[in-house]
């Protein structure tokens, strides 16, 4: 069994989901922006719901929403928020990004922040495992319909932030741009200053405005952690 991962504020428990506590998470989970106060926040595949649980920490967001489609995280998710000291700001629904869509996109209310560490295995790295296939792989949510759904319930000045692989940058800018969402903020993050860049944080909103663009390093040399990592991450982790 899977030991519960602790961090400063929360602890996550991660023994009926598939997918663990990972780097990525963490990553967009910290770096996302917060600096115009969203009220209402959404989390897209919210896993063990450790991204939820980190806005939670970093933000007053009144209505923290997270989704989650497969059962056994779902359930996971739920039992986090439960157990930590932000529960009566954070929900979670059972449910597919599609149908959460079709219910939400006639309401007024829109989120003010849309997170998401989105499936990015294409199908030809499939596994046995259901539930990981689900949790890691577009055919569950492609980028298309990732985006499109967001494009409807983002509201007009909100952001949406994800965290894909580097290689898959240019084709998400493009469809985002197709469905008037922007780049404002683009970081690449590299394992070491010499190794390539391995995953893109996007930050996007709507209308074209000029891109902060950033580069983290992670590490110096094995477990040796550079100083904008630790300081992007130090509010979470018990040892940084």
């Amino acid at each position: 069994m899977r030991k519960p991962f602790q961090f400063k504020e929360f602890v996550i428990h991660q023994d009926k989901t598939a997918m663990k506590v990972g780097t990525d998470a963490v990553l967009l989970g910290a770096w996302c922006s917060l600096e115009k106060f969203p009220n209402t926040i959404l989390d897209i595949g919210a896993g063990t719901g450790i991204i939820a649980l980190m806005l939670a920490q970093r933000s007053d967001a009144f209505t923290i929403d997270a989704i989650e489609v497969d059962e056994n995280a779902y359930e996971q998710s739920v039992e986090n928020f439960e157990l930590s000291d932000w529960s009566d700001r954070l929900f979670c629904y059972h449910s597919s990004f599609e149908e959460f869509t079709r219910e939400m996109e006639d309401e007024e209310e829109k989120y003010d922040l849309i997170i998401s560490n989105p499936p990015f295995y294409t199908d030809a790295f499939e596994t046995e495992n259901e539930a990981r296939n689900k949790a890691r792989f577009t055919s569950s949510l492609t980028f298309e319909n990732l985006i499109l759904g967001v494009s409807k319930i983002l509201s007009k000045t909100g952001e949406f932030s994800v965290i894909i692989p580097f290689k898959e940058e240019e084709n998400f800018i493009k469809i985002a741009q197709q469905n008037n969402l922007f780049p404002i903020r683009i970081c690449h993050v590299k394992g070491t200053a010499t190794s390539e860049i391995k995953r893109s944080l996007l930050c996007f909103a709507f209308g074209k405005k000029e891109i902060q663009a950033a580069v983290l390093v992670i590490e110096k040399e094995r477990h040796q952690y550079t100083e904008a990592y630790i300081n992007l991450t130090k509010d979470f982790y018990l040892k940084m």
